[in-house]
């Protein structure tokens, strides 16, 4: 029993690990990458491109009909038919994306919108000459002068002008 049991898994796994080496072509394409197929390589791949061959001759050889597009005539009546289910499906999905692109712009206006309110409440403030002070990288305090002003309330300008127009 044991011996029949250990047989078959042998034979398991030597099938397991030979199907892999069945009929396996290795070529370099146009672009000089290495592509690995069971299928033998497109016509215009020069003798010199295919890398490796399956052994013991066992390829299949393709006829270059089969490696055509088919065309959309050819295809058969169960692809060409409309599926309700998959129209429904598409109809759905493409709902689902507009109503995804429709939030984030509307998050976007309101974003916008608050920063256009907000930087024309700190245009106000500049407008007023109220004293403002900030904070240096240092953490000192420092009040705004005449050009850092003037610097700020140019900064503000194109904050509103690209926020709310």
């Amino acid at each position: 029993m044991k011996c029949t049991a250990r047989l078959i898994v042998l034979a398991l796994l030597g099938v397991a690990l030979a199907t892999p080496s069945i009929a396996q072509w290795k070529w370099r394409d146009k672009d000089g990458r290495v592509q690995y197929s069971d299928r033998p390589p497109p016509p215009g791949v020069a003798e010199k491109d295919i890398l490796s061959k399956p052994a013991g001759g066992r390829a299949v050889a393709v006829a270059p009909s089969s490696l055509t597009p088919v065309a959309p005539s050819a295809q058969p009546p169960a692809v060409r038919a409309s599926d309700p289910q998959l129209e429904a499906k598409k109809k759905q999905q493409e709902q689902e994306d507009a109503a995804k692109r429709k939030a984030e712009e509307e998050k976007l206006a309101k974003t916008r919108a608050e920063n256009c309110q907000r930087a024309k409440g700190y245009q106000r403030t500049l407008d007023d000459g109220i004293r403002i002070a900030r904070t240096n990288e240092k953490g000192e305090r420092e009040i705004l002068d005449d050009a850092a002003r003037a610097k700020e309330m140019e900064r503000t300008k194109q904050i509103i002008a690209s926020e709310c127009g």
